[in-house]
Parts: C-alpha cells; structure tokens; sequence
C-alpha cells in the first residue's frame, strides 16, 4: 500500500515545473523531510562577530547546547509546550560597541553527531540543519533641527546636537533586541523542488545530491515592537539575551513568513520600510492589548470604512459630475477646501507622514481640484498670454452661481466668517511663533497653517450651513457622499479609543460629527416640498383633483362645454343685431 501511495503522490505532484538542470528538463518528484517525526536532536548555539563561523573549538563561542530535543514533539519541556528558553548576559566586544554585528549561528544534528565537519566520524552532512542570523538590527536614526525662530533657542538635548553635526541629519545605529525564539517547523510536506510558493521558497532548502529538504529553521521576532529597541554603545558593558525553542505548525509560519515578507521587486525606499514596521506595531499593540471582542469589532468596522470612504469619493464624483447648477452650493467652501487639501498635504511631506497617507491625501487634492472646473468655468485665455507666449488662465464664477441668491449668501457668510475667522487666525500664529519650536519659516508657516485648520477647520464648513438657514432647503446637498463621509467620521472615533493617536485628531473627529448632527437638523426642519420648484423648473408634485384615468373625458367635456358656450353667445349677439 504504500508502495502504491508513493506511486501515485509521484505521478500526481511529480509534473511540476521541469528543471533545466535535469536531463531533458525532467520534472522534480515529491521530496521528504530529512528529519523524520520525532527524530532526536541536539541543539547548538553559537554567538559570534563572524558571519560564517567555523571556529567550533571555541567553547566561549558555545552559547546554548541542549541534548535530545525530540522533533514535533509538543508536549516537553517546561510548561509542557514542547518550549525551552536560556538566557544570559553577552559581553559586548568592542566592535560592537562600533555599530559591528553580532551574528547567532543554529545548528540542529541528529542525536550522536556533531555540527563541526572537520570531526570525522561525528559529522553527517543529511543529519545537520544550519541557520545564521545578525542578532543586533541596523536602524536610521533621523535628528532635525528646531529652534524658536525668535530667539534661535531650543529644548534639544546638546549632545544630539554635537551627533548630528558630526554624524550628519541621518545616522546609522546598530540596536539590540533581548528576546529571540528559534522555531522548528513541524512540516512534512512533499515539497516540489522549484514549485514552493513564495515566500516560503526562501526558506525550504533541499539538499543537491538526495533531492530531499532540511527541516525548516525560522527565526522568529514577529512580536519584538520597534520601540523595544535600544541602540548600542559604548556605555553599555553587556546584552541581555533570552532565546526560546519552539515547535511550530506549518500554518502559524506560513502567517509569520507572509507578514514579515519583502518582495523582490519593491520600488519603495528603504525608509518606506521602517515606516511600514512602525505601523505593524500599532496592530500589534492592539492585538496584545486591546480586548477580543472589541478587537473583532474594529476588524469587520475597519473593512466597513475602506467600502465607504470608496462609495463616498465614487459619490462625490456622481454628484459633481451631473450638476448643472451651482444653486444653493458654496463655491467658496469648496475652494478653500482644495487650500486645506493642498496644506495638508505639503504639511505631511515636510514631516515624512507614511507614505500610503500621502497617496490617499494626493487623490483627494486631485479630486478637490478637479471640483473647481465644475463648480467654475475655467478655461485658457489665448487672447491675452503670459509674456506674449503661455496662454492665461481665467476662472470666472457660473452664470447660475452669479444670477442665483446663493452668490449673495455666500459673500455674506464669508463675510460674517472672516470677522471671527482672521482674528483666530492671527492669535495662533503668534502662539505658534513665540511658544514652539520649528525648523525655519517654511515648517512654521505649514505647521500653523495646519494646526489652525485642525482646529478651526470646522468653521470653513458653516457658510453651507448659512446658505441652508437663508434658503430653508437642503434639497441641494450631496446627501449620500456626507451620510458615507459621516459613517467613516463615526468609525474613526471608533479608532480613536483604540489606536493610539494625536488628542488634536481626536479633536477633530468630534467637531465633523457635530457640524454632521447639524446638517441632520437642518434636514428635519427644512422638509421638502414638493411643490417648490428646482433650478430646472419642476416640482415632484403631481396635479390634484384630476383622475388620469379620466383625463380623455374631462377634457372632452371641456371642448363640449367651450362649444355650447360659443354658440350661445353668437346667438345672443345676433339678437342685438336685429
């Protein structure tokens, strides 16, 4: 029976991908585990400066030696899950201390024998799995400079100062991480030579000569956070490290290898990749620290928000792209919503924001400026060129914006607005001025101008709900982009109290979902009538006390009635006649 299983697991996986080294591109056959189930094996640890290590005499160098572990067993070792932790303090060589490596060298052998080939007899190449890693991790460490820009003064400490004058902006520094754990895959696939899935390729080996692969050794530090890194230097004298061996199941290291997973063929800079770790701590955070049920919530609301913010933006440009009529809208909100997009976003490239946010903020400005050649007629004045040679461009209100009420309005609010608006605006630029810190006047203007939009922005959305008070209508409104936008506001406030954040985003979150309450209380007492007319000229309302079955006979009676009628008079006037 077996025979025939092999047999046949042989011609079903066995017509992979040919191998161009193999005679006439024959096709791989199924592989096995060198390390049978529950082989037993001896584990050797080697810390050492040396990338490729073959000094295994060195008994300094030996860090950890545990004799018979048993292969995918989970059930040994101290708590019973088949773990096993050590522990101690390195000394810290000097070249180290230099930004050098540290490298942890793995070797698993089958119980009786020995990593080290120069042991003849002892030594086994099939029965000897072999995995290296740099211990400490290479991390960019970016100093900028801020000042007050009145007195050039500043709060930083002055020995970051004398590093980044010496150093420069961006220094390298080697950090260090105390915990590690060394896990065993508990794997005995019949893996095709060439047909493994990225990314787990990059860690099944097979051997050159049986064809057959090693047992998968993985290093895992998935739940090492980025901010439990501490840099290297001279004024550390030793480095904690605790190792842990475990077994792990071949779906649980299928997730690890796919999260911690770079592709080849990225474009993005390396700085894109450190930003990308800061980010997966937040999840990680709040996988370890935030409730089940809570956590379940945020997952299946967070999918709810990317559907709506897609359905708010494909809105969006329905209702703009269908409008007609600049009736009962605010242009100037509008443009002066494509000014807080542009701030925005030159706010967040100043500050090196992540780099997907960037995306998203460029599509929304693309968008908002796209809306200006709705809302307005923009157009190239050939005519009358720039320097006689670039054509000018000229925006001019809509005539169904300037013939319109709403024009008046608007001005109006606008006008009411800047009486509270510009005194605000200049108390916190001169709070900004004199109290913080930024890295010249260009930062300082985009950092006041975004932290006065933060906090004051709400203010830009009042002049629409001027308009609504003035016209008593809200028929106008996109109503379905601001119940979308609405519903992804209140999932953020959601995330607010989980995901940890500015208090000024918090902030913010809650005015939008006020002027939105607003906006709901203009909807309830501006009700809609369907006799009133629209900027097309029609209303909803049907006529009354007409049947539209009885259309035919009502309006031949009217012609009958208009008959008798003429023929009446006629007569008469012929009597006056005679």
């Amino acid at each position: 029976k077996n025979n025939l299983f092999t047999h046949l697991t042989k011609s079903l996986i066995g017509s992979s991908t040919p191998d161009p080294s193999t005679p006439a591109g024959a096709p791989h056959l199924p592989s096995r585990n060198l390390f049978p189930k529950e082989s037993l094996m001896d584990l050797y640890v080697y810390i050492s400066q040396d990338e490729v290590f073959s000094d295994f005499n060195d008994t300094q160098s030996l860090f950890w030696f545990h004799r018979d572990l048993v292969y995918g067993d989970w059930n040994t070792g101290e708590d019973g899950d088949g773990c096993y932790e050590h522990s101690i303090d390195l000394n810290i060589p000097e070249k180290v201390q230099m930004n050098g490596s540290l490298y942890i060298h793995v070797y698993f052998t089958k119980t009786g024998f020995h990593p080290d080939p120069k042991r003849k007899g002892q030594y086994r190449r099939l029965a000897t799995v072999h995995a290296t890693r740099m211990l400490n991790k290479f991390k960019r460490r970016k100093f900028v400079k801020t000042k007050n820009l009145l007195t050039g003064e500043t709060e930083t400490d002055p020995e970051m100062i004398k590093r980044a004058e010496s150093h420069g902006p961006v220094e390298i520094i080697s950090h260090w991480h105390p915990n590690l754990t060394i896990n065993m895959v508990d794997d005995h696939t019949a893996w095709v030579k060439g047909s493994v899935p990225p990314p787990l390729d990059q860690h099944v080996k097979f051997d050159a000569v049986s064809g057959d692969y090693y047992p998968i050794v993985y290093f895992n530090d998935y739940w090492n956070l980025q901010k439990d890194y501490y840099p290297i230097n001279e004024s550390l004298q030793s480095l904690p490290l605790r190792l842990s061996y475990c077994p792990l199941s071949l779906w649980r290291w299928q997730l690890y290898a796919a999260q911690n997973a770079r592709s080849p063929w990225n474009f993005l800079p390396e700085d894109t990749y450190e930003q990308s770790d800061e980010d997966q701590d937040s999840v990680k955070v709040a996988l370890l620290e935030t409730n089940p049920y809570l956590l379940g919530v945020t997952i299946v609301v967070s999918i709810v928000h990317s559907v709506f913010e897609f359905l708010a933006f494909k809105n969006d440009i329905q209702f703009w792209n269908s409008r007609q009529s600049m009736e009962g809208l605010s242009v100037r909100s509008i443009i002066f919503g494509v000014f807080q997009s542009l701030v925005v976003l030159l706010y967040i490239l100043d500050n090196e924001t992540n780099f997907v946010v960037q995306v998203s903020v460029f599509i929304g400005l693309l968008i908002d400026f796209w809306k200006i050649t709705k809302v307005m007629d923009v157009k190239l004045d050939r005519e009358n060129k720039l320097f006689g040679i670039l054509p000018r461009l000229s925006i001019k209100d809509k005539s169904t914006y300037v013939q319109s009420s709403t024009k008046v309005f608007d001005d109006m609010a606008f006008k009411y607005l800047s009486w509270l608006l510009y005194p605000l605006f200049g108390c916190y630029a001169v709070y900004s001025v004199l109290y913080q810190e930024h890295k010249g006047w260009y930062s300082f203007v985009l950092g006041m101008l975004y932290g006065f939009l933060l906090t004051f922005g709400f203010i830009t959305m009042t002049p629409q709900l001027f308009i609504n008070y003035k016209m008593k209508s809200v028929a106008h409104l996109p109503w379905r982009m601001l119940t979308y936008k609405a519903l992804n506001t209140f999932i953020d406030d959601l995330f607010a109290f989980v995901i940890k954040m500015p208090m000024m985003y918090r902030i913010g979150c809650l005015r939008d979902d006020v002027v939105f309450f607003v906006y709901l209380y203009q909807r309830w007492i501006y009700r809609v009538d369907p006799n009133r007319m629209n900027e097309f000229g029609t209303s909803g309302a049907e006529p009354t006390g007409v049947d539209p079955n009885k259309d035919s006979t009502a309006q031949g009676e009217v012609t009958a009635t208009g008959e008798v009628a003429a023929i009446t008079e006629k007569a008469e006037e012929e009597k006056k006649n005679d």
